[in-house]
Parts: structure tokens; C-alpha cells; sequence
């Protein structure tokens, strides 16, 4: 096995989802996630896609990501607003509070760490 990951969803079933009902802000927006690496250690990476809506988010981990296509904006609970769009990168550290809301359809690659 080579020691190197392509992040390809070629022939990768999608997981598909929703937020959970007491994080759902607003909308009813759809989430599609192709998981290309889960490695043991809690490492996962591949490419999220949601549709337009706004939810809160809780970060235990770390996540990087860099946006594809899309707009939307990230709230730390009381801090100001990050619009985010294509090419557009970000952290999130563990302990991460806030929202997400999409305002059109959004599709990151992520790697998580645990």
C-alpha cells in the first residue's frame, strides 16, 4: 500500500445526513460526505457537501479544510462572522463553538484529526 492518499471519491459511496434535530438553526440543509481516508488514530479525510441552511457546530477535534465550491459563513460563538468561498481555507481547533450556515451549496475537502 502506498504511503501517500489521493483524495479521489471515485468508487467511494457517499454517506449522506442531516444535522442533528437540537443543532438545526434553519433550512433543511442536506449533507453529503465521501470519506476517502479513516485511519486508525482517528485521522479521516474527503470531500463534504452540504445545501443551504444554518446549524450549530461543537469541535472536539481538529479539522482543516479548504472550500471547493460554494458560499458560506462560520460564527464562533461570540465572534464576528467568516464568509467563506471557493479557495478559501480554514482551521478549526477543538473547542470550536458556533455556527455554519450555508447559503449556497458547499463542497470542502477536510482532514480531521482526533
Amino acid at each position: 500500500m502506498p504511503t501517500y492518499l489521493k483524495l479521489d471519491t471515485a468508487g467511494i459511496e457517499p454517506e449522506t445526513g442531516t444535522p442533528a434535530a437540537d443543532r438545526l438553526v434553519s433550512g433543511a440543509p442536506q449533507f453529503t460526505t465521501w470519506n476517502v481516508e479513516e485511519a486508525e488514530g482517528g485521522l479521516y479525510a474527503g470531500i463534504w457537501e452540504a445545501t443551504p441552511g444554518k446549524w450549530r457546530i461543537v469541535y472536539d477535534e481538529w479539522e482543516y479544510f479548504h472550500v471547493l465550491e460554494g458560499y458560506s459563513v462560520v460564527t464562533e460563538d461570540g465572534g464576528e462572522a467568516t464568509h467563506l468561498r471557493a479557495g478559501d481555507r480554514m482551521i478549526l481547533r477543538p473547542g470550536f463553538r458556533g455556527t455554519w450556515e450555508v447559503i449556497e451549496t458547499t463542497r470542502k475537502d477536510y482532514v480531521i484529526r482526533l
